[in-house]
């Protein structure tokens, strides 16, 4: 279970965009959550996007709106698993990257900001009920060796 919210300024990013960005922005996270692509493994994925005024939004003390610039902030929120600096920097740099690909940037935008949440186990409910990775990890969409480190790490 995982939820991305991309928020930006009204009117950022269009139709097209969010198309591509739900799909490529799911993929950044599925990758490294389960240690391969399986499409059956989606449904677990849900990417909002949220706009804000220009003068809603401020950095340094100054609105988006006086100072133009690219304001955006991704907000990852993913089940408590192995989540070790090395697959959180991964997951950060997949989603920036799909970022400016989908916006036709060559980079992302200094003042486009990741935040990477852990929810912790028992703390996630879904279809009447809390939600458990361990019930996940029975369903074989995880490679071996991710399943163990996830098993591991919540040991």
């Amino acid at each position: 279970m995982t939820v991305i919210t991309v928020n930006t300024t009204a009117g950022r990013l269009n139709l097209e965009q969010r198309r591509t960005l739900a799909r490529t922005l799911t993929d950044a996270v599925l990758v490294p959550e389960i240690g391969q692509f399986v499409e059956a493994a989606r449904v677990g994925f849900q990417v909002h996007f949220v706009e804000r005024a220009a003068d809603m939004i401020a950095i340094g003390g100054v609105l988006a709106a006086d100072s133009g610039q690219d304001v955006m902030h991704i907000d990852i929120a993913v089940m408590d698993a192995d989540w070790n600096p090395q697959v959180r920097a991964d997951v950060i740099e997949r989603i920036l990257a799909a970022m400016a690909e989908a916006c036709g940037t060559d980079a992302p935008a200094p003042t486009w900001w990741v935040n990477f949440r852990t929810i912790d186990e028992g703390s996630w409910g879904s279809s009447g009920s809390i939600t458990s990775i361990h019930d996940l990890l029975n369903t074989g969409v995880f490679t071996p060796e991710r399943a163990a480190a996830i098993r591991a790490a919540l040991t």
